[in-house]
């Protein structure tokens, strides 16, 4: 098997999984996105809570990718990106049916490359001023990976469909100019270990493995490729005539070697992936964390199961309960201590994980269960709320409201 079939292989068995997961099983495949962690950080790192529907998990995502690329430059981009890899086959497809490829040109290619930069910025500014993720709507992956729900725009069906129809036309469009991902990664690829090299002695300079390269980079003019967009996807190789004399062909920089086993690209890419996986589960960080007053100097925690707690807005709900000022308030309520110290939360659609750390001189876990479950007065609205929480094993006073 060539290593592009090698590579298509894989390509097409990560897609697999990832629909499979997603519309067989019911899995969130945004909580695994590694641009979910840059759009994230920003907010965990503030407010110590991220935005709906991501999770700690897409900061491993992120950090496993970032490693991926330190030793491989943008191999993820080549070998595990569900849409750069639709994004490609529609583009050989294309070809084999006998539809002409459109050069840019190299100036063009420079400028539309700048592009990336611009949707980065504007993403990240829209997702931390608006608190949540406005890019979501727009997103080609999220049309390809969601389970189409209301929270799904028309937009990202538009998005999706205006990069397949020039993915026909020109090779892998939006890898090149567009994704925010790939603005993320750059600065990191372009100090990336291993890198295509050629010897100028063996190479003939036909040209091909310049004119078989998807992301445009002039391999037939350069001694190695350190170019960031380099997907390490090996077609140059594949299309030289002269790779037995090894003219052209893949490895670290010199000083550590001549050549890696093209194997080498999948064997860091899973190992990188179960690591993220392993990581996620093995040190499952808060992804809602909310602290008030100092720590005392005794403290006790507790952990409950909560159903009805899917997101930060509920979570900035239970915190609501935790301080409300009636007959169920929290013993110890004032201005530094609510009698609780910190919340830390890790919403889910069925059942939340919740930790409640306090002061055992002060409150209780009893008093802070009723606090979250029974129905709240508010007087400013003069009317009950019912609480959407449920804890599991834990049954409520059974306070019915008369004016809900």
């Amino acid at each position: 098997m060539t290593a592009n079939n090698t590579r298509c292989a894989f390509q097409a068995g990560l897609l697999v999984m990832t629909l499979t997961g997603v519309f067989l099983f019911g899995t969130n495949a945004e909580a695994w996105c590694p641009f979910g962690g840059a759009e994230a950080i920003y907010t965990y790192l503030r407010e110590g809570n991220l935005l709906c529907s991501l999770g700690v998990s897409n900061f491993y995502a992120l950090g496993a990718v970032v490693l991926t690329v330190l030793l491989l430059r943008r191999a993820f981009c080549g070998y595990a990106c569900p849409l750069g890899a639709i994004s490609e086959w529609l583009g050989v497809a294309s070809r084999r049916f006998g539809m002409r490829t459109l050069r840019v040109s190299a100036k063009l290619d420079r400028v539309l490359s700048l592009s990336k930069y611009v949707v980065l910025a504007a993403i990240l500014a829209a997702t931390w001023q608006l608190g949540e993720l406005a890019f979501r709507g727009y997103c080609p992956a999220y049309a390809l990976l969601s389970r189409h729900g209301a929270d799904i725009t028309v937009w990202a069906y538009v998005v999706a469909g205006a990069v397949a129809a020039v993915s026909l036309l020109i090779t892998m469009p939006f890898c090149r100019w567009f994704c925010p991902l790939a603005a993320v990664l750059n600065p990191v690829a372009r100090i990336g270990l291993a890198r295509i090299k050629r010897d100028s002695t063996s190479c003939t300079n036909c040209g091909q493995c310049a004119a078989s390269c998807p992301m445009a980079i002039p391999v037939d003019q350069l001694r190695q490729v350190t170019a960031s967009r380099c997907l390490a996807c090996m077609n140059c190789i594949e299309a030289c005539p002269n790779r037995g004399q090894r003219a052209i062909f893949w490895g670290p920089p010199e000083c550590l070697g001549h050549a890696w086993p093209k194997a080498t690209v999948i064997a860091i890419l899973l190992a990188c992936s179960v690591a993220a996986v392993a990581a996620a589960y093995l040190m499952p960080l808060p992804a809602f964390v909310n602290s008030r007053g100092a720590a005392p100097d005794r403290v006790a925690s507790f952990e409950l199961r909560i159903r009805e707690l899917t997101c930060r807005g509920r979570a900035n709900l239970l915190v609501g309960f935790l301080e409300r000022d009636d007959i169920y308030q929290v013993p110890g309520a004032g201005p530094d201590n609510l009698g609780y110290y910190k919340l830390e939360a890790w919403p889910d659609p069925v059942i939340a994980l919740v930790r409640i750390t306090y002061d055992p001189e002060i409150t209780d876990e009893d008093s802070i269960k009723r606090a979250i479950t029974e129905p709240y007065y508010g007087m400013a609205e003069n009317r009950w709320w019912l609480s959407p929480f449920q804890i599991e094993g834990y049954t409520t006073l059974g306070f019915e409201p008369e004016n809900q």
